[in-house]
């Protein structure tokens, strides 16, 4: 299916979307396909291997315990914070899984094959299952791609996969891949390039299924927000990285009382650490579009509701109308890189996670406060273009440093480029597609030792204890 709002917003658990939820969901689609094969009864052994990046930092992102979950046909979006511990305990305690959520087999991370320098061609976060009956015949055999976001691509199929998207986008009323493309559709219907999402969303749900899945979305993020607030003490891991969320949070409520302006950016701040640390603790976030991403538009949506002009005498429906609007623009901008480059860290580096999701809250923040298609695109532009060539380098393989306090400051710099793209007219030099192109050439070049394995900058520089 053609790229849409709810696959670049979608529920999921932390602290990666491409190490985590992505392994989860071909993990359950592995074990429903066995499932429904009539081979289940049968499953004497069970193998599973990591590659590239998923092996390097498969520990810190919670590679493993994902796989398990999924193997036991749990899936990203579905499944709550309290099952996650749960099962994970109770498969710790005894040492089995229940294999598609029924047959019991002595397995856990332990068992599972790394092999971190072993890159499969279609992509760095490879993965391949494998079961066998009690004779050592391979009852089901598959590999996986985690491509970013929580998208998975399975071996074998990438030129069905790509044929089924293109012909799909065929069945869209506007249809587009460039930015180019969405700014003729703005033009040629005299839509806003939140509308041209909205209408291409149409096709596949009702105009209010439209409105509470993303009010939901929005809820998600809220409630992140809020259990992150309760937390305290040291972040998972290892690394003894201090949760500032709920101190920052004190403080703000006695210094502002009233949302004075002029703290602004303590809120948004606030905000991008809080959705951070929570996912950084395995909590349940909103890929948006990635997990390691996942503060930036729920903190400059935040600021929109709370800060852009207007906002103090709004009414709940009105509220409520910008929260859709936002995270419709964001989706367009956000299916602009999906089909143009990647926002997988593996791929390009830390520029198409953080760097995608600050292009596209740069993007809706412009959209909500008035800009025309061409200021939001150029909102866009300038949001990316400086962050081309971010690394993605964690320290021990976790979504803590430098992740967490790059939400904060990519989220600033969003709000600053919608300012900067609203005091334009909407012309400039350099164009969104220029950027996208840029960035997508930039990831091919970066070395591997900055996309995610935990092998290059920060990670080696910085001792972990």
């Amino acid at each position: 299916m053609a790229v849409g709002v709810f696959d670049l917003f979608s529920v999921g658990i932390g602290p990666s979307s491409s190490h985590t939820v992505g392994p989860m969901r071909a993990a359950a689609v592995f074990a429903e396909e066995l499932k429904g094969s009539g081979h289940l009864d049968k499953v004497a052994g069970l193998r599973v291997d990591l590659y590239g990046s998923l092996a390097a930092t498969g520990h810190g992102h919670g590679t493993m315990t994902a796989i398990l979950l999924g193997l036991e046909g749990f899936h990203p979006e579905k499944i709550l914070p309290a099952e996650v511990e749960e099962r994970l305990a109770t498969i710790a305690e005894t040492g089995t899984l229940q294999l598609a959520g029924s047959v019991p087999l002595p397995y856990g991370v332990k068992d599972m094959v790394l092999r971190p320098l072993t890159v499969l061609p279609r992509h760095t976060n490879g993965m391949t299952f494998t079961v066998i009956d009690k004779e050592g015949e391979v009852l089901h055999k598959a590999t996986f791609f985690s491509v970013g976001g929580g998208f998975i691509v399975r071996e074998g199929e990438e030129d069905a996969a790509l044929k089924e998207l293109d012909e799909s986008k065929k069945e869209l009323p506007l249809p587009f891949r460039t930015a180019a493309e969405l700014l003729g559709r703005c033009q040629s219907k005299g839509l806003s390039i939140g509308e041209v999402m909205f209408v291409n969303e149409l096709a596949s749900r009702s105009e209010a299924e439209i409105r509470e899945g993303l009010l939901h979305i929005y809820s998600v993020m809220e409630e992140c927000v809020a259990t992150s607030l309760k937390r305290e003490g040291l972040l998972p891991g290892g690394l003894k990285v201090r949760r500032r969320a709920p101190d920052w949070h004190e403080r703000l409520e006695k210094e502002d009382k009233d949302r004075d302006a002029k703290y602004w950016q303590e809120w948004v701040n606030l905000i991008a650490l809080a959705v951070n640390e929570e996912n950084a603790s395995g909590g349940r976030v909103v890929t948006a579009p990635t997990n390691g991403a996942a503060g930036i538009i729920p903190a400059v949506l935040y600021y929109a509701l709370h800060f852009a002009p207007g906002m103090d005498k709004a009414t709940q429906e009105d509220r409520d109308d910008v929260v859709v609007k936002f995270l419709l623009t964001a989706g367009a901008i956000g299916v602009l890189y999906k089909e143009q480059a990647s926002i997988s860290g593996a791929e390009v580096g830390c520029q198409g996670e953080v760097g995608s999701a600050s292009s596209m809250a740069a993007g809706a923040l412009a959209e909500v406060m008035g800009g025309t298609p061409q200021q939001v695109e150029n909102a866009a532009e300038i949001a990316m273009e400086h962050n081309l060539g971010l690394t993605c380098d964690p320290i021990g393989g976790l979504v803590q440093v430098p992740c967490i306090e790059r939400n904060a400051i990519a989220a600033a710099k969003a709000i600053n480029a919608a300012k900067m793209a609203l005091w334009g007219d909407g012309t400039h030099r350099v164009s969104l597609d220029e950027v996208i192109v840029t960035m997508r050439e930039t990831g091919r070049d970066m070395s591997s030792k900055y996309k995610e394995t935990a092998m290059g900058g920060l990670a080696v520089n910085v001792v972990e204890c």
